[in-house]
C-alpha cells in the first residue's frame, strides 16, 4: 500500500466547493428561483434540467453578475433552494456553514459547526450542505452529521460518524461526504462494518437502521471513500450505492439489508467519484490507476439483488480522479486520469471508447456537470471550458479563466436558473449563462 507521504502531492479530496459572505457589483439579470438543492444537483447525477442556455461564450467568458469574496477555505460546492445558496468553509474561528441571498450573494446567517481543518495540503471544508425545506444536513470535516434550520441556521440535532457509530475513514483526509435526504430519513456514511450506512430520522437524528456489510476483498482499505449515496431501483429494489474504501456496495432501502457488494474497482488511496446508476446498471470509477466497472443488477432470492460484472475499463483507459462523470443518452463522459481530465466519450452500455482526447482545455482534475446540450468542465487551474457532447467525436466550444484561480480549484460548478456558480476557494462568482 502506498504511504499518504507518497501520495500527497497528486493526492485527492473529493469534492466540491462554495461559500460564504458579501460583496457584490451588478444586479442580476437573471431572475432567482434556481433548484439545485444538493450535490451533484436535483438527482445527484451532474445533470441539469435547464434549457435555454448560451451555446458559446464570449472569449472573456459570460457576464458575471457578481462576487462574494471571504468564503473561507475550502472545496464546498453550493446548493439551492427556496431563494437560499448554501455552502460550507473554513474561517478563522471554525468551519462554517453559510447561507446566502440567491438573488444577491448577501450573507443571511452563518453557523459555526466544528473546528477548523488546517491539513497542509489540504485545508477546508468538503462536503456540500443538502437542503431539504426548513432544514439543511452537513457532514463536518471532523466527521460530524449536523442539521440546520435553512431559516435561521440554528443547529437542531448532531451525529458523530466515529464516536456514535464506530465511523473511519479509508484514508488520513477527512470526512467528504454529501448527505443524501430521502423521504422521512437522512443517509450518511460512516464506514464501519456495523454501520457502513446509517439512515436517520431526518428530524430528529434517531437512528432507523444501520447497515452491515460483509468483508468484500482485499483491494482498497476499510472505512468509508470521499463519496456520496446515489439511489438505485435497479432489478426492481430500491436501494442505496456508494463508494467506499472497499469499493461499491449497495442496501437495501427499506431496511438497510446488505445486497452486493464489489470489490475490484477499489484503491487504497482515495475512492472517491460518485458512482453513477441507470435502469438495471451501475458505473463506478476510480483513480490511482485502478480503473472502471460497469455492473448489470438483476432479482435474486428473498428480495436481493444479485450484481454482475458486464465490463471493466483498467486504469489506462478510464479512471475518473474526482471530478465525476455524466451520462448524457447513450453516452458516458468524463476527465480520464489521476490529477487530470482529459475528456473521454464511452458507449455506457458496451464500454467503447467513441473519442479519446490526450489532452484538455486546462489543467489537472475536472469536475463535470452537463446542460442544455453542453459539457461544463471546470479545471483544476481555473479553466472553465464549454464542450460538444456529441459521441462523434470532441470539440470544444468555449473557455474562460475564472478570476484568480488558486491551487486545487476543486469545486463542482452548479447551474440554476440561469447561472453558472463558480467557486473559487474564497470567493464565489456567478454568471449569467441564459440566451
Amino acid at each position: 500500500m502506498r504511504g499518504m507521504k507518497d501520495v500527497k502531492k497528486s493526492a485527492p479530496i473529493l469534492l466540491a466547493g462554495i461559500a460564504i459572505v458579501a460583496a457584490f457589483s451588478t444586479p442580476s439579470a437573471a431572475p432567482p428561483g434556481g433548484n439545485w438543492p444538493q450535490f451533484r444537483g436535483p438527482s445527484r447525477n451532474g445533470v441539469s434540467a435547464e434549457t435555454g442556455l448560451l451555446q458559446s461564450w464570449p472569449a472573456a467568458g459570460p457576464a458575471k453578475l457578481w462576487s462574494v469574496p471571504g468564503l473561507g477555505t475550502g472545496f464546498s460546492s453550493v446548493s439551492i433552494a427556496n431563494g437560499r445558496i448554501l455552502t460550507m468553509g473554513d474561517r478563522r474561528d471554525g468551519q462554517y456553514v453559510i447561507a446566502l441571498d440567491e438573488e444577491t450573494g448577501k450573507q443571511l446567517w452563518a453557523t459555526r459547526v466544528g473546528g477548523r481543518h488546517d491539513d497542509a495540503d489540504f485545508p477546508g471544508s468538503r462536503g456540500t450542505p443538502t437542503q431539504d425545506g426548513a432544514l439543511a444536513y452537513s457532514v463536518t470535516t471532523d466527521g460530524e452529521l449536523v442539521a440546520i434550520e435553512t431559516a435561521t441556521g440554528t443547529v437542531r440535532w448532531r451525529r458523530h460518524l466515529e464516536r456514535d457509530f464506530g465511523g473511519m475513514m479509508m484514508s488520513g483526509w477527512r470526512w467528504a461526504e454529501s448527505p443524501l435526504v430521502d423521504g422521512d430519513r437522512v443517509l450518511v456514511t460512516p464506514g464501519s462494518p456495523r454501520a457502513i450506512i446509517v439512515a436517520l430520522n431526518k428530524l430528529t437524528g434517531a437512528d432507523i437502521w444501520r447497515a452491515t456489510t460483509p468483508r468484500l476483498g482485499s483491494a482498497g482499505s476499510d472505512g468509508a471513500g470521499y463519496s456520496s449515496i446515489v439511489i438505485s431501483n435497479g432489478a426492481g429494489v430500491k436501494q442505496y450505492v456508494q463508494m467506499t474504501g472497499r469499493g461499491l456496495v449497495s442496501v437495501r432501502a427499506s431496511d438497510g439489508q446488505f445486497l452486493w457488494g464489489y470489490n475490484r474497482v477499489a484503491n487504497d488511496v482515495a475512492n472517491i467519484s460518485m458512482p453513477v446508476e441507470s435502469g438495471n446498471f451501475v458505473f463506478g470509477s476510480t483513480s490511482y490507476g485502478t480503473g472502471s466497472v460497469m455492473l448489470e443488477l438483476s432479482p435474486a432470492a428473498n428480495g436481493g439483488v444479485t450484481a454482475r460484472e458486464k465490463y471493466f475499463l483498467d486504469g489506462g483507459t478510464f479512471q475518473n480522479h474526482h471530478g465525476g462523470f455524466v451520462l448524457v443518452g447513450e453516452y458516458l463522459y468524463g476527465g480520464h486520469g489521476q490529477s487530470n481530465g482529459f475528456p473521454k466519450c464511452i458507449e455506457f452500455a458496451t464500454g467503447k471508447m467513441m473519442w479519446d482526447q490526450q489532452r484538455g482545455p486546462g489543467q489537472g482534475s475536472a469536475a463535470i456537470v452537463a446542460a442544455d446540450g453542453r459539457l461544463y468542465f471546470r479545471y483544476q487551474d481555473g479553466t472553465m471550458a464549454l464542450i460538444d457532447p456529441s459521441p462523434t467525436g470532441f470539440k470544444e466550444i468555449s473557455r474562460f479563466t475564472i478570476p484568480g484561480p488558486r491551487t486545487y480549484s476543486w469545486a463542482h460548478p452548479v447551474i440554476a436558473a440561469g447561472r453558472l456558480y463558480l467557486r473559487e476557494q474564497n470567493n464565489l462568482n456567478v454568471y449569467n449563462i441564459k440566451r
